[in-house]
């Protein structure tokens, strides 16, 4: 097994300029997506708990949502796109290591947990914070903030397989 994906590795490792661009996007949308659920799960969220009312809470994170969901679609089409076309890249599913498998389950569950969230919890918010129904909103945030950090969880485990998995086969 081992000489095989040394054999895999060797030949398809880089495919010119089109694959680097294909990796570059790969990076740049995961750094958008996983930075910013970083900052806001790790940062911005204690802070805003700790010195804002709910209602001022509230209208700030349905604000930052509205700003940063956006970004987040963007991320997940290149994320996908470019995933997709790397492996087209190395040969197909059939061909890639294991790892690739794994890292594009993961990548497949993260984009489900977050068309979830901002089709349900998401809405919710917005038609909570329009309708000043804080408590209503709170329960919708507080759902926001579970599904955020299973997805800030799961996108580190994933680029810690990038890393480790090679190394495990």
């Amino acid at each position: 097994m081992a000489g095989g994906l040394l054999k895999f590795r060797a030949s398809n490792r880089e495919k010119g300029p089109s694959m680097k661009l294909l990796y570059l996007l790969h990076v740049l949308a995961t750094v958008v997506w996983v930075g910013g659920m970083f900052f806001a799960y790790l940062v911005l969220r204690p802070v805003a708990a700790a010195q804002l009312e709910p209602p001022q809470r509230l209208r700030l994170w349905n604000g930052v949502f509205g700003r940063f969901f956006p970004w987040v679609w963007v991320a997940v089409a290149l994320l996908l796109a470019s995933g997709h076309a790397i492996i087209q890249q190395w040969g197909g599913m059939g061909l890639v290591p294991m790892h690739v498998h794994v890292m594009l389950g993961i990548g497949y569950l993260m984009a489900a947990i977050y068309a979830y969230l901002y089709f349900a919890p998401y809405r919710r918010l917005g038609q909570a914070v329009a309708a000043e129904d804080w408590k209503a909103g709170g329960a919708a945030l507080n759902l926001i903030r579970q599904l955020v950090g299973t997805n800030l969880a799961l996108g580190l485990a994933n680029i810690s397989l990038v890393f480790v998995l090679p190394m495990l086969v």
